[in-house]
């Protein structure tokens, strides 16, 4: 019952090729440990979806993606996230641009065991222009309405960063944006989570306690405890994200040999030196959590 890991036990168990699924949104609860520990292997050719952030422009920038699917891939004060979009221009990895809701609907559908699910969404726009392979289908009522068919999207891994866990698998999401992870961790065969905290048993009891918890964990392959794992982007209520971290990585996106540049300083150390490499722990711990 204990699901304790490492990082480099769970990447380790992947697989070049594999379709992958990352929770969070744009630079918001990200699992950017087990991002830079996928950045120190030698995976390739995976397939990436997300409402992604700074994990698909790192992973796009090092040469490890074959194709995105995303709703986005942003950095919110910087609207595209510059790596990728770097790579995208370049016609570095093959894109599915979805419509979000799309592809939520096609994660849901993954997490049901369903082939497809029927929608209004994505009629009469250019989503099936760019995404030639979408098929139509009738519905079998008196109404004989036509829908878009969203394909599940089913994904070999998904990989989630969580407040706090305990070594049963169970977790806790705090914070006012906990959107999207359970469709990660329900569209998958395995799902991976790394945690700020990890406890020997989760309170689940209380109501305000419960709601945090938002998937079972028997969907819960591994557990990681990694504290400051979300950095750069955001674990609310902990730290927020790094405007100073960002503003410099994407200037290294606009200059020749950038990644490298970037990988060598941040990345390509130990993970155990990661935060004493972005200014320190304390500095990571009172990055002000943003509000909207």
């Amino acid at each position: 019952m204990n699901k304790q890991m490492q990082l480099a036990d769970v990447v380790a168990s992947l697989k070049d090729g594999m379709t992958i699924g990352f929770g969070g949104w744009g630079p918001r609860r990200k699992p950017m440990a087990l991002v830079r520990e996928i950045l120190r292997s030698g995976l390739k050719d995976l397939t990436l979806v997300a409402l992604g952030g700074p994990e698909i422009g790192m992973l796009c920038a090092a040469g490890k993606v074959k194709r995105v699917i995303y709703g986005f891939v942003s950095l919110d004060f910087i609207p595209i996230e510059p790596f990728f979009r770097k790579t995208r221009e370049a016609g570095g990895v093959q894109a599915s641009e979805l419509d979000e809701g799309l592809l939520v609907l096609g994660l849901q559908a993954a997490g049901h065991r369903l082939p497809f699910l029927p929608t209004r969404v994505g009629l009469g726009s250019d989503v099936t222009t760019i995404n030639p392979e979408f098929k139509t289908v009738k519905s079998p009522y008196a109404d004989g309405e036509t829908f878009l068919a969203m394909p599940a999207i089913k994904l070999d891994v998904a990989l989630i960063h969580v407040t706090r866990a305990d070594r049963l698998g169970n977790t806790q999401t705090d914070g006012p944006d906990p959107f999207f992870d359970a469709l990660f961790a329900r569209a998958a065969d395995k799902c991976y989570v790394t945690t700020e905290e990890l406890v020997d048993r989760i309170d689940l009891v209380h109501p305000d306690k419960a709601k945090s918890n938002l998937f079972e964990r028997y969907l819960v392959t591994g557990v990681v405890e990694a504290p400051l794992g979300a950095h750069p982007t955001t674990a609310h209520d902990l730290y927020g994200w790094d405007v100073e971290h960002f503003k410099e990585y994407q200037a290294l996106a606009g200059e020749e040999g950038g990644w490298k540049k970037y990988f060598d300083k941040y990345v390509a150390g130990p993970e155990s030196g990661y935060a004493d490499r972005v200014g320190g722990a304390s500095r990571i711990r009172n990055l002000p959590i943003p509000t909207f």
